[in-house]
């Protein structure tokens, strides 16, 4: 099995700390790392070269040859492949 590098961009972390830190000021600490831990375990996921993502459906997007992926039926994750084939 081969893997891909992620790179996750500092933009994107700082919006996953700022969920997290809005659900921790609810008072759901342990919710709050536990999305946190999913966000990145799902990241991880992201590395399996056998698996291939759609483009996204957005035409802007999918013209510049983005790959949109859904977490949690609520947020999409926006992914480019530069790997060579």
């Amino acid at each position: 099995m081969g893997n891909r590098k992620v790179i996750v961009k500092q933009s994107a972390a700082e919006n996953i700390a700022a969920i997290s830190w809005f659900i921790e000021s609810k008072g759901l600490i342990a919710t709050a790392d536990k999305f946190a831990d999913a966000v990145y375990d799902f990241f991880l996921t992201l590395s399996d070269t056998r698996k291939s993502h759609t483009l996204c459906k957005e035409p802007e997007r999918a013209a510049l040859g983005f790959k949109c992926i859904t977490f949690k039926k609520k947020y999409t994750v926006v992914l480019l492949n530069l790997q060579q084939k």
